[in-house]
């Protein structure tokens, strides 16, 4: 019995010995105009092939320097080209009938260029388009030995791809180790696939899920539904803003996409570390998180945000509006609401868009308010509205003192905070930093406090203010009745300049002039119409 077996084995392996060297006597290279003639009509794109080698050990057949053509309204660069692909085959039937039968194909380091045109048509939509649309035609004698290209993995491995926009402002994105594994493809069921790769500034992206089945007219239709993973994902390394807006964050992303061909439904959790909003911004140092749902419109390039919940430790804002995506740009038009969000909690958001407290200063209790709408592309985004600060304390900071060298604030007592019962402005935040129109202060220990001004770059403050004190006695009381102008309740002009982080207070002597004018000319008026009035003769 032993004997037996032992010679059976011994027989099956002589088979295989056999198979194998007869596998090796093929000459697979007669096959590349045909397998070239089956892969253009698959395609519907000519498509190159070098030479073909068999490698009957490893059980496939390796094809060098492969490329395929890009849609002549792109371009004449090649759409895809590869180091090489191999391709798994059946050994029988090339064995016995010197047909090729495929059952997995991969491609070794391909660089893969996807552009879009103004339109928002994409160049692979096409692919396969011209193949679904031409029967195929009956074997020949001459075509008998086409190859089956009926393909049950497909495999890209360790690619390149560089997404490329058209317009002024475009910029190419290059997305390293490109991995992508997908099986039974097919224009007439799902298939499961799975993409990993590395995005621009070492961050990455992962989705696995089911596409299909293919759209055989518009290849970029074909409906998917899939989760997706992205970690560590440099917003100004990414190639999705201009680099000089300012604009930065590492974002990591949680959620999934599912589409039918017409529309996207997306949904998740986003949150952005280090987040920068104004140029010359110091990082934020706690994350922003945004748990969203939002509908896109494919045809249309649209859509709208269903639910947008921003949230900065325990302070949450709501988000709603729509957005578009260009050809080189996706733009929004939105709006942020938030009421009642504690101040404490967002005090680490402020560097973000470019304040940043005095040293040793920090924020407790209070709230704030905020409606906001926010406009533009996103890298040149354009926030406006209404905010308003109530009940808060800037401890470790006494505005007082550093207001004493305006002569009106000389007898303000001094104190280790500043209480402020509110804060509110009407204000603009772009890339270049913050307006303030319609600006009021309330500190009880000071007065009310009122004007407009901007915060640049580093925080550089630019403010022109008026001051009306609270009733005081003594120096504060007297100086304030000398500086003040226009009659009771007038206020004081100051400036202030520095930074944020070291605000410094000045006298508006240009304020107090212009004051002085005007208080003259309407003196002046008051007591020509009184002249008038009592001069005038009876009729």
């Amino acid at each position: 019995m032993r004997k037996l077996v032992a010679g059976g084995a011994a027989g099956v392996a002589l088979l295989v010995l056999i198979a194998i060297g007869a596998a090796m006597l093929v000459d697979v290279d007669q096959f590349r105009p045909t397998l070239e003639r089956e892969f253009e009509r698959a395609a519907g794109r000519r498509v190159s092939l070098g030479r073909i080698r068999l490698a009957a050990l490893a059980g496939n057949v390796s094809v060098e320097n492969v490329s395929i053509d890009e849609d002549p309204t792109f371009g004449a660069t090649p759409f895809v080209t590869a180091k090489a692909v191999k391709v798994a085959v059946e050994f029988w039937p090339l064995i016995v009938s010197r047909r090729l039968h495929v059952q997995a194909f991969t491609l070794e380091e391909p660089h893969i260029v996807l552009r879009r045109s103004p339109s928002g048509t994409w160049n692979f939509s096409t692919i396969g388009a011209a193949s679904a649309a031409t029967p195929t035609p009956p074997a020949s004698a001459t075509t008998r030995a086409v190859p089956g290209l009926a393909i049950g993995k497909l495999v890209i491995s360790d690619g390149r791809i560089t997404v490329a926009q058209p317009g002024p402002r475009a910029r190419e994105r290059v997305y390293t180790g490109v991995n992508i594994q997908a099986t039974d493809l097919s224009y007439s069921s799902r298939f499961p696939f799975r993409l990993d790769a590395m995005t621009p500034g070492s961050g990455s992206v992962h989705m696995q899920g089911t596409a299909g089945p293919l759209d055989p007219n518009d290849l970029s239709a074909t409906p998917v539904d899939a989760n997706v993973q992205v970690k560590q994902f440099d917003v100004a390394a990414s190639g999705f803003v201009d680099p000089a807006s300012g604009l930065g964050g590492i974002i990591d992303f949680s959620g999934t996409v599912t589409s039918n061909g017409r529309e996207a439904i997306s949904k998740g959790s986003l949150s952005a570390n280090r987040l920068q909003l104004v140029q010359g911004s110091p990082p934020a140092r706690v994350p922003v998180t945004i748990e969203y749902r939002s509908a896109y419109d494919l045809r249309r390039r649209s859509g709208t945000i269903e639910q947008g919940d921003v949230r900065i430790g325990r302070a949450l804002a709501r988000l709603s509006g729509g957005f578009r995506t260009d050809a080189d740009a996706t733009s929004v038009r939105m709006k942020i609401a938030g009421h009642q969000m504690p101040v404490p909690e967002l005090e680490a958001a402020l560097p973000a868009i470019g304040v940043t407290l005095p040293a040793g200063a920090s924020l407790e209790g209070g709230t704030l308010d905020l409606d906001l709408d926010v406009n533009g592309p996103i890298d040149r985004l354009t926030t406006t509205g209404p905010i308003k600060m109530s009940n808060t304390r800037l401890k470790g900071f006494d505005l007082g003192s550093g207001m004493a060298v305006v002569a009106a604030f000389a007898g303000i007592p001094r104190s280790a905070d500043t209480a402020i019962e509110t804060l509110g402005a009407t204000v603009r935040v772009s890339p270049g930093g913050i307006r303030a129109e319609a600006l009021q202060l309330v500190v009880p220990a000071i007065g009310r406090l009122g004007g407009t001004g901007t915060i640049g770059p580093q925080g550089a403050l630019d403010f022109r203010m008026l001051a009306q004190l609270t009733s005081s006695s003594g120096i504060a009381r007297d100086v304030a009745r000398i500086t003040s102008f226009g009659g009771p309740g007038a206020g004081t002009p100051f400036l202030v300049t520095g930074t944020t982080s070291a605000p410094l207070f000045a006298p508006d002597v240009s304020g107090v002039v212009r004051g002085m004018v005007n208080q003259d000319t309407a003196t002046k008026a008051a007591s020509g119409l009184l002249k008038g009035l009592f001069n005038k003769k009876p009729k």
